[in-house]
């Protein structure tokens, strides 16, 4: 297990964190939009290694990460906190098709929309066929998308079903795949579940539990990338699972 931080080291995160968050805000304000593509993507990415580093957690890369001048692609991963997101924009921003909830989020949903997330509203079947066809163009322009096919978190202890309807977007814009594991280990290996956003747990108690831990990481796998040509959606989605549960040992 973890150690707990000491009392005083939480205080002094949890002011960090307040004047990073605002810092965020100012910048998504009065700059983000005026930029390239290029600057919004490197201010994405020095933010979040910022917040990682204010949380103290250790971002540890391994298997095949993409270039930085990767295009049209498509990251696929297993979900079980937040902190995925910034994880994975400290070593490549993307756009992240998110749930609908994301948006309602108390600053953070507000920093989200500023980052061009997409939104699905995961309750309306009909949405994830608009919002295939969303990622299908941003595709083809050359963006760079992540899509959590579990659509919600679980506590890193399993892989939950996979959902493919939105995997039919990287095919039809022949989009590389790039299979990502996901894992927050404690120094065992085991799953650090206090690192979950998962069943019950609110966003504080989330934030919480993280500032609480002395030190803790979250490992991202990169498994080697996939072309879509010849697969069918169901059929993609299933060898990505297979992929991602054989790293982590999970059984299907």
């Amino acid at each position: 297990m973890s150690k707990a931080s000491h009392p005083i080291v939480r205080t002094y995160r949890i002011s960090r964190i307040v004047m990073h968050i605002l810092y965020g805000l100012s910048v998504s304000a009065l700059i983000l939009k005026r930029l390239n593509q290029h600057q919004r993507h490197l201010i994405i990415k020095r933010w979040s290694e910022k917040l990682l580093n204010i949380l103290n957690v250790k971002l540890t890369v391994e298997g095949s990460p993409p270039g930085q001048k990767l295009s049209n692609a498509m990251f696929v991963g297993n979900h079980i906190s937040w902190l995925d997101i910034y994880a994975l924009n400290s070593v490549h921003p993307v756009r992240f098709i998110a749930k609908s909830e994301v948006a309602r989020w108390p600053i953070l949903g507000w920093l989200a929309r500023q980052a061009n997330t997409m939104f699905i509203e995961r309750a309306q079947k009909k949405d994830a066929k608009r919002v295939a066809i969303e990622a299908t163009e941003s595709l083809s322009k050359g963006d760079c998308l992540c899509y959590f096919p579990e659509g919600t978190t679980s506590d890193g202890t399993e892989l939950l079903p996979f959902k493919s309807s939105l995997m039919q977007a990287s095919i039809n814009a022949n989009a590389e795949v790039w299979p990502l594991a996901i894992h927050y280990p404690n120094q065992d290996g085991s799953a650090n579940t206090r690192m979950a956003f998962a069943g019950e747990t609110t966003f504080i108690d989330s934030m919480w539990q993280i500032i609480s831990l002395h030190q803790s990481e979250v490992k991202l796998h990169f498994l080697p990338s996939i072309k879509p040509d010849g697969y069918e959606r169901r059929e993609l989605t299933q060898h990505i699972k297979s992929a991602i549960a054989a790293h982590l040992k999970f059984n299907l």
